[in-house]
């Protein structure tokens, strides 16, 4: 039987989801994008509206701006956009328990076998398509074919709404005078490095010889020369809670910084938002890791094993140590993460109850007392917002206060 694989993309997914609420920007240009004042101020999603005038994703605030000076602006709302993924995975879930989510906008779906209750690929399609139109006002693009690389390629080819059919059997007209940019897998560095031999459309890639390719590129030679040729033999592979591998956050600085008690300040924050995440997925890890980028963007990761933990003074203390281990203070630093991971199974990593917890005097696991007080504090956080209570180190300095 011949593998059906369906990508489904969200059409200018952010700005979309702010239109379900704000209708009035519907034919307006419009983008979802950060602070201007800050380095973040760049263009996450401009709608089609605003993609007129040369918006593009990524494109800093100001210059944006100048294309379109009546752009409307909008702050991102991840939570909701999180909250309108979902949906749209609800929806996807009806049509087979096969997805694997690629980001918070796209995902996978293995319908192989599914003619029988949907109708053929298209028709199917325009099914769920139409569905997520109809109940969440949201547009979808898709790309329909027989592996996950080239349902992927597919569902660019007619944005937005599209929905296109790219087989095997099809590459040389539809595949290959793409160019090699355009190409899922192949980044900017590896684009310029294809082009400086001469490679500058996915076909020029495909009949290339690979030998020089992985002379070139090293064993992702093999892989994007294979993709080029339409071969994908990785399955859609849907992600369950138990299969979370680590945990992370990090922050692109307002400002390149030079101090250690600035950069410890930056740490706690994520530190506390990490242990955060591992409490409400019921997760403790063992492996701490910080990424490093300077001011140069060279990045560093280094990572230290810890006794396992979800508590937020044990990953900042390991994280404060590999930065101080690994830092000079006189390269400025422009960005810093988190990451927390070597999660165990599910019996060793369940959530403790507050019965657990023995409120005597003899009490002489510390360890559990921090985890009962954090715990605390995330139900009161999630209850009345984070801002309602933070560490007293954060109130004299607002620029790291939680927003």
């Amino acid at each position: 039987m011949q593998k059906i694989i369906f990508l489904v993309d969200m059409d200018a997914f952010f700005i979309s989801c702010e239109s379900t609420r704000h209708p009035e920007l519907i034919k307006k240009p419009a983008a979802v994008a950060g602070d201007p004042k800050k380095r973040s101020g760049i263009i996450l999603t401009a709608n089609y509206a605003a993609r007129k005038y040369g918006i593009k994703t990524t494109m800093v605030l100001n210059k944006a701006l100048k294309l379109c000076s009546n752009l409307i602006i909008l702050p991102p709302d991840l939570e909701f956009y999180k909250q309108k993924s979902k949906e749209v995975i609800e929806i996807l879930a009806r049509y087979t328990p096969i997805i694997e989510q690629n980001s918070i906008d796209e995902a996978w779906l293995d319908m192989t076998g599914s003619e029988g209750l949907f109708g053929e690929p298209l028709k199917s399609a325009k099914l769920i398509s139409n569905q997520i139109k109809n109940e969440l006002g949201l547009s979808s693009s898709i790309g329909i074919s027989e592996n996950k690389f080239l349902s992927k390629m597919a569902s660019d080819i007619k944005k937005p709404g599209g929905i296109t059919e790219l087989w095997q059997k099809n590459i040389k007209e539809k595949l290959w005078p793409l160019p090699i940019k355009s190409m899922y897998g192949v980044g900017r560095q590896t684009s310029s490095k294809l082009e400086s031999i001469g490679i500058k459309t996915i076909g020029e890639l495909a009949n290339s010889d690979k030998s020089r390719l992985i002379k070139k590129l090293g064993k992702i030679g093999t892989q994007i020369y294979l993709l080029a040729n339409g071969i994908d033999t990785s399955h859609v592979k849907p992600h369950s809670h138990d299969e979370m591998k680590s945990i992370g956050k990090s922050i692109t600085l307002p400002e390149d910084i030079t101090s250690i008690k600035t950069a410890n300040m930056i740490l706690m924050r994520l530190s506390d938002e990490v242990s955060r995440s591992a409490r409400k997925h019921g997760k403790k890890g063992h492996i701490v890791q910080i990424v490093v980028k300077y001011y140069d963007f060279k990045v560093i990761t280094r990572q230290k094993t810890i006794p396992q933990t979800c508590i937020a003074k044990e990953i900042y203390s390991a994280s404060a140590e590999l930065l101080k281990n690994n830092w000079n203070e006189q390269i400025p630093l422009r960005l810093l993460g988190i990451s927390l991971s070597g999660f165990e199974n599910e019996s060793t990593a369940h959530q403790i109850s507050m019965f657990e917890i023995s409120d005597t005097e003899n009490a002489e696991d510390n360890s559990i007392k921090t985890y009962k007080l954090e715990s605390t504090i995330d139900k009161i956080r999630s209850k009345y917002g984070n801002s309602i209570i933070d560490r007293a180190i954060f109130l004299d300095n607002n620029h790291w206060k939680k927003k």
